[in-house]
């Protein structure tokens, strides 16, 4: 056996010692790293030319930046505030190694001093400043911020943690905005081109103009080849390009909303709770435990309500129990506590210690009592706030918080400034510390009530649910991938379509779809039906994938149901322009043309090249531009527009008068401002345009 012979009876020995290299050499990358490479890929969120992002890291920023928003919105998280969250914190890694990697290039940095300014100079960052303002007051508080560096260098974990996270933030920013200050600064605008843009603003045209319009041809005449669709293609193949991979889905959508009989029962429901809050001793525990909406007992002012019981509550007796009222989905009943006047604002100032720097509320409290006998004896109270107040935002103006309404103030220190009278120098303890509190001024006088109030949404009821559901899984049990569409007409349902599902959509055409049916839509291969029936708050859903759009250019045969309209007229303006061109062969003027083309010339006056609009038209950019580059007084060629084939002849042309060099200026420095506020996001574009980005979230969330 020659020596070929023996190489190929060998061949599977060989493949297998060389399989066996392979094995040996991954558990060894195991054993040293403690992790399997591919372990570590699959907790890969994305990556952005190569550097990755871990989903632990990731998900912490998404719970701190949906904090943020819960904060900011108030309530519990939704599925749309984490939806917020994890593309805010996606857009900020995308955005930061997209600019490491040019800030690297350019050499750009953040000096010590600079970046100590950034934290605790007088003009902090704007991450700062946000962070630490004092919710009460809404002014920035620096005592808080030194609280949190202190501890973040005390040894706690957590805070240390999350102001490390900030600080990087912030450099991030800075370096960002130097980056971006780059960019505005080498964007520029001559005075040539202040001069075309003044001309294309006040340059007027005056001409006429004959349509062939595309609807005047008969559809029946049209047939379309497939190299019809290809021209069409390749004419407008940049705009057919995806930036990441999307699904086609065709879907049936079974509504589980409340009916009338779950309004009704729902009503029936408050009825029956409106005698027990009626009944109850202790209403602000009963609003508690029964009502959807957990709104505060406390005193109301006139506006502050819905406008069904506002439009009650301030005539109706005290203990009176009144409703229901429909409001915004939900049945409302209240119970009226009390009732007074009020005054409608009340301009205040204040002192406030931190009961944890004094030593505790005790101390804190014997503090004011000791500062509101200095006010009693004559001591300025101005003075008394620059020396010993903790809030920043204030303390500057001695202690002046302005006017303010209710609502807007703590419970305790509204009903401290709203009770006393203008001139009361008093203590108020609150959950931001320990205030001194002196009302200058009360303002109007109005009817305020208190009342207890309780609601019940209208939500489909076990019945309602029940019978929706029955009719998607009858669908479900019946549709499979070669009979979907038949089965859904069979069953008289309507059969919807989404073309371009992206991996991070919640709805299918603006109906609430959740992320499990997405993330099954992008796992599922074509021609797949959905594994089980995907359920909504309001909703039921069984889908098909129907198509895969891979990220780039679309090939033709993916895109072909949507360019037939387009396609059709390209066949149009083909045989519009063959006749335009008939009339126009030997024509000397517009008006030969139309009577040829048996078409009317319409003239047109004062138009513009900055809005190409033809009036009672469209928008005619091409047609527009053509007049503008006419001689006066002669024909133009056929020209394709949107609406159909034209040709124009200009009547006349009206020049502005010269621009002066103060207006030019003007204009330049206008123009210079509208460049560097597309330039940033115009580079952006192009960065990730170039970059190589793979997103994985869909995995996660």
């Amino acid at each position: 056996m020659g020596l070929m012979g023996n190489l190929r009876n060998r061949a599977g020995l060989v493949i297998f010692i060389i399989g066996l290299a392979i094995v040996a050499f991954l558990l060894g990358d195991i054993i040293k790293s403690g992790t399997p490479f591919w372990a570590k890929k699959q907790n890969e969120v994305g990556s952005v030319n190569g550097n990755s992002v871990d989903y632990h890291d990731f998900n912490a920023q998404v719970e701190q930046t949906s904090a943020m928003y819960q904060q900011q919105m108030g309530g519990a998280e939704t599925p749309q505030i984490k939806n917020f969250a994890v593309q805010q914190v996606w857009n900020q890694f995308v955005s930061k190694e997209l600019m490491a990697t040019e800030i690297e290039k350019l050499g750009l940095s953040v000096g010590k001093k600079e970046f100590n300014d950034l934290i605790t100079g007088p003009n902090p960052s704007p991450q700062i400043m946000q962070t630490f303002t004092n919710p009460e007051t809404g002014q920035f508080d620096r005592n808080y911020l030194t609280q949190v560096i202190n501890e973040a260098k005390g040894g706690n974990a957590q805070v240390a943690q999350q102001w490390e996270l900030l600080l990087e933030n912030v450099r991030s920013q800075r370096l960002t905005e130097k980056y971006s200050n780059l960019l505005s600064n080498s964007v520029y605008v001559t005075a040539l081109e202040a001069q075309d843009e003044y001309t294309a603003k006040n340059k007027l045209a005056n001409f006429k103009y004959v349509l062939l319009d595309y609807s005047s041809v008969n559809e029946a005449d049209i047939k379309l080849t497939d190299a019809d669709y290809k021209e069409y293609y390749d004419k407008h193949k940049n705009a057919f390009k995806n930036p990441e991979e999307t699904r086609s889905v065709e879907y049936v959508l079974f509504d589980a909303s409340a009916t009338a009989k779950d309004s009704t029962a729902t009503l029936t429901a408050i009825q029956t709770l409106k005698s027990e809050l009626a009944a109850s001793t202790n209403d602000s525990l009963f609003v508690v435990g029964s009502s959807d909406n957990k709104y505060p007992v406390t005193y109301y002012r006139k506006g502050q309500v819905s406008p069904a019981l506002d439009s009650v509550i301030f005539n109706a007796a005290k203990g009176t129990t009144v409703g229901p009222f429909l409001s915004n989905g939900a049945y409302e009943i209240a119970k009226i506590l009390d009732s007074k006047f009020s005054p409608d604002s009340v301009k205040a100032s204040h002192i406030l210690l931190n009961a944890a720097a004094e030593g505790g509320v005790d101390k804190a409290k014997a503090k004011a009592d000791s500062i509101k006998g200095l006010i009693a004896k004559g001591e300025s109270f101005s003075a008394l706030a620059v020396e010993f107040s903790q809030d920043p935002g204030s303390k500057a103006n001695g202690g002046d918080l302005g006017t303010f309404t209710r609502g807007q103030m703590v419970g305790p220190f509204e009903e401290a400034a709203f009770n006393g009278k203008a001139g009361d120098v008093v203590v108020v303890e609150s959950q931001f510390g320990v205030h001194i509190l002196k009302i200058e001024k009360q303002i109007g006088n109005s009817k305020i009530v208190k009342a207890a109030i309780l609601d019940k949404v209208i939500t489909a009821g076990k019945e309602t649910t029940d019978a929706i559901y029955a009719k998607a899984n009858s669908f479900f049990t019946a549709a499979n991938s070669s009979n979907f569409s038949e089965t859904a007409k069979k069953e008289n349902l309507n059969l919807q379509k989404a073309t371009r599902v992206q991996p991070m959509d919640n709805s299918l055409n603006g109906a609430e779809a959740s992320r499990e049916l997405i993330r099954w839509i992008f796992e599922a291969s074509k021609g797949d039906v959905s594994d089980k029936i995907y359920e909504t708050e309001n909703n039921f859903i069984v889908a098909k994938v129907s198509g895969i759009n891979p990220k780039g250019i679309q090939p033709l045969e993916a895109i072909k149901g949507d360019i037939e309209l387009g396609v059709k007229n390209l066949v149009k303006a083909r045989m519009l322009k063959e006749k335009m061109n008939n009339a126009l062969n030997g024509a000397t003027s517009l008006d030969q043309v139309a009577q040829k083309a048996g078409k009317p010339a319409i003239a047109v006056e004062n138009i513009v090249l900055a809005n190409p609009v033809i009036p009672g038209v469209s928008l005619e950019s091409t047609v527009i531009g053509t007049v503008f580059g006419l001689q006066p007084n002669k024909p133009s060629k056929a020209i394709e527009g949107t609406q159909g084939i034209y040709a124009v002849q200009v009547d006349s042309f009206v020049n502005p008068k010269e621009m002066v060099d103060t207006e030019r200026k003007n204009q330049q420095k206008q123009m210079l401002t509208s460049k560097q506020q597309r330039a940033w996001g115009s580079i952006f574009k192009a960065l990730q345009d170039n970059a190589k980005i793979d997103d994985n979230r869909i995995r996660f969330y």
